[in-house]
């Protein structure tokens, strides 16, 4: 078993636990459910098209930053100027929780990015409930004619989706319902990290979709390539939350590359 089915497999009992506590009539009542979501497109192709994550840890690194509390890393990201946030919601691996979401977006109005393994059209109800703007449905853990089910609930509900793929066996999962489509240059097997990952799928991906390259950049220089390769959203985590202050080397590392 990977480390991707053991996170599925709490997952489905978390969601389970979810469903007796809360309906989904409770999670439409929610304030932050009648909020109507910003479009993540417009938000990558307008600004810096850095999408900066709030990331406590992770199964392969461990511990990454556990002294920063969510709102400061928000507002330090916005200040930056980024087009948008991403925000781990599953504690057992990543130690984020919907409080991290809910605080983040009570400091910030930008488009927020709920990260976590969507299995159910629960957990979009469950995100629109939180304030999120944008759900997360990764390939790897869902069918084809899930993710397009689940994708087509999100955009009923007014959110974005961004799909996450890895591979090229993955490309039948893009759907119409996709705002985006995400490359992860880390292979969920053994977790090594390429950004070749990005460029040999770059001209599989239909051009009316977002391209966004995830995972293993680090450095400026790595996303003015990408960019060549038709990529124009990059989504950064760990290289900005293991410093001390994760909002200045995020607007340092923004300034950088505008300077470009």
């Amino acid at each position: 078993m990977t480390i991707l089915d053991q996170i599925n497999a709490n997952k489905r009992k978390e969601i389970e636990l979810a469903k007796s506590l809360f309906s989904i009539n409770d999670l439409e009542a929610s304030v932050l459910f009648q909020r109507r979501c910003p479009s993540l497109k417009e938000a990558v192709l307008t600004k810096s098209g850095i999408i900066a994550e709030f990331k406590r840890k992770s199964p392969s690194k461990g511990i990454i930053n556990g002294s920063v509390t969510p709102s400061d890393v928000a507002e330090g990201y916005h200040s930056a100027g980024v087009s948008a946030m991403s925000c781990l919601t599953d504690k057992d691996y990543f130690g984020g929780t919907f409080d991290d979401l809910k605080e983040v977006r009570a400091a910030v109005d930008i488009p927020i990015l709920r990260k976590d393994f969507m299995l159910d059209e629960y957990q979009v109800y469950e995100a629109k409930s939180i304030g999120a703007d944008i759900i997360l449905l990764i390939a790897a853990s869902l069918s084809i004619a899930e993710t397009k089910t689940l994708a087509k609930v999100a955009k009923d509900l007014g959110l974005n989706v961004l799909l996450e793929i890895h591979d090229d066996k993955e490309l039948d999962y893009i759907n119409e319902y996709c705002d985006a489509v995400g490359v992860n240059n880390r292979n969920l097997k053994t977790f090594e990290v390429s950004t070749d990952v990005s460029k040999n799928l770059a001209n599989q991906i239909p051009d009316e979709f977002v391209k966004i390259s995830e995972s293993g950049i680090s450095n400026v220089e790595v996303i003015q390539e990408l960019k060549t390769y038709g990529y124009s959203g990059f989504l950064i985590g760990e290289n900005f939350m293991r410093t001390t202050n994760p909002g200045q080397a995020c607007k340092d590392f923004i300034q950088e590359l505008s300077g470009r």
